[in-house]
């Protein structure tokens, strides 16, 4: 394959994963966690692909609050992106592909983009690379090809595509198992989803996609040239801010919001379906989750420390201490250090009612968790009461907090382990473990760990507001 083919993964990072609340918060969403494995849901997108010929680097599409989190992930696995794009306000699939195709014409002349979600579970990376691999000819002779999950059940929670006649090579005879699109489906009901998966005819949309960035371009231009305006504007006012790529805010948000079936596939003639059986989900419920966990003889998928007795078909997730289940089925119950959940199994879409009523109460258990991470380690709140906060700070090796000040709450730090850099005001000491130093209000500070192990204090927090928007930051090498 040329240089200019070169297959470029695209791994849509963006969406907030409310479904799969307690567990997965706004801030901390189910792609940056390891829901079926050791490594992270997005770990395992960009791992999964190494099969594959001719493969260049990844370029990352996400929310601007978890580009540290996306960084970092993308280090433990000794990844490095192309590009992490930042968008400062979502704005669905189709603009997201379409600044990725811009940043990766810049670098490629005209690469094959595979467009990936970075939230879900693919069993079978083998038959992935495959399918991928089988539609590459298609895809350089200008097919915009999407991959229809074979059904397993009459599920009426995905979208379908309906397969029209099956592909024949240039040179007469068949070629691999692609078919034109005849049609996407909406979600159907029960017994239409039957009657799909009787009929053979019909795949689960995976929301996956392999095209040439150009073709891509070319089509969305045809078919919503508004949308292709805003985002080249986005992308031409971009500015590079440490690793990242940031897109011009405002012109990024004049785009009109819609995905990539809508916006393009349901209206070109140029889209193909491959059928792939690789033990897909896009984990979008606890239930999903359920179903594909490694269950015990009666049915149940546990995680963490769990201990049940006469319990069917149901799913116990363990965050911070013990659950225990009697009797229980077809049950949901996931526990997290500050929140916990208990659901019918056949009700866990109505989640996401729960984290809307959250976010109208203004209650940060729908945002974020009790341990808050951070790029230079991470904080979590230990107790609170009328006037005072008590939190445990983490900071990793050579890492360092902004120089800031507050103006209603002062602080006082007790360096728990490890040797702590403090600046106050224009005097800079060491504070070694069990010693401890005081910020009064409005004096400027910074915490820093000169050493080459985790450094972890208390900190004790007083005053009249003890509120995270109490910042005010003269120097940050974050970029906040």
């Amino acid at each position: 394959m040329s240089n200019k083919n070169k297959i470029v993964p695209v791994v849509l990072s963006g969406g907030a994963g409310t479904r799969l609340w307690p567990l997965s918060r706004e801030l901390y969403p189910k792609q940056l966690l390891p829901l079926v494995g050791e490594r992270t849901m997005l770990q395992e997108t960009v791992l999964r692909l190494e099969g594959l010929a001719d493969l260049g680097a990844p370029l990352v599409v996400c929310n601007d609050a978890h580009r540290f989190m996306v960084a970092e992930q993308l280090r433990e696995v000794e990844k490095t992106a192309e590009a992490v794009i930042l968008e400062p306000v979502g704005r669905n699939t189709a603009p997201a592909v379409a600044v990725a195709a811009l940043q990766a014409m810049a670098d490629v002349s005209d690469p094959l983009l595979l467009v990936l979600a970075a939230d879900h579970v693919i069993r079978d990376a083998e038959a992935l690379c495959a399918a991928v691999t089988d539609g590459v000819d298609a895809v350089q002779a200008g097919a915009l090809l999407t991959f229809g999950i074979v059904p397993t059940a009459p599920e009426a929670g995905y979208g379908y595509i309906r397969r029209g006649a099956r592909r024949v090579a240039r040179s007469g005879e068949p070629a691999p198992d692609i078919y034109d699109v005849r049609e996407f489906v909406e979600k159907p009901d029960l017994t239409t989803a039957e009657k799909y998966l009787a009929s053979g005819d019909y795949y689960w949309n995976s929301g996956m996609f392999f095209f040439k960035a150009s073709v891509y371009l070319a089509e969305l231009e045809k078919a919503a040239p508004e949308m292709l305006a805003a985002c080249r504007k986005a992308w031409q006012g971009r500015a590079a801010d440490l690793d990242f790529t940031r897109l011009d805010a405002e012109a990024f948000a004049s785009c009109p919001s819609d995905s990539i079936d809508y916006a393009v596939m349901e209206k070109t003639d140029r889209a193909v379906v491959i059928p792939l059986d690789a033990g897909w989900s896009d984990v979008g419920s606890w239930a999903a989750l359920w179903e594909v966990g490694e269950a015990d003889g009666q049915g149940n998928v546990s995680s963490g420390d769990v201990s049940e007795v006469s319990c069917k078909d149901s799913y116990f997730y363990s965050g911070s201490r013990l659950v225990a289940g009697i009797g229980l089925e077809n049950t949901i119950v996931v526990e997290t250090a500050d929140a916990v959940l208990v659901a019918a199994k056949d009700r866990v879409q109505e989640v996401k009612e729960i984290v809307s009523r959250l976010k109208t109460q203004n209650r940060e258990e729908y945002l974020l968790h009790k341990r808050v991470n951070r790029p230079w380690g991470a904080y979590e709140g230990l107790d609170a009461g009328d006037g005072f906060l008590v939190k445990s700070i983490t900071v990793m090796p050579g890492a360092r907090l902004s120089l800031q000040s507050h103006q209603h709450r002062a602080e006082h730090w007790v360096v728990v382990r490890g040797v702590a850099e403090v600046t106050l005001e224009n005097v800079v000491q060491t504070v070694e473990a069990n010693q401890s130093v005081y910020i009064p209000i409005g004096h400027k500070h910074r915490l820093a760990n000169p050493g080459d192990e985790v450094l972890e204090i208390i900190e004790v927090q007083t005053g009249a507001l003890l509120s995270e928007d109490d910042i005010e930051r003269f120097d940050d090498q974050y970029g906040r």
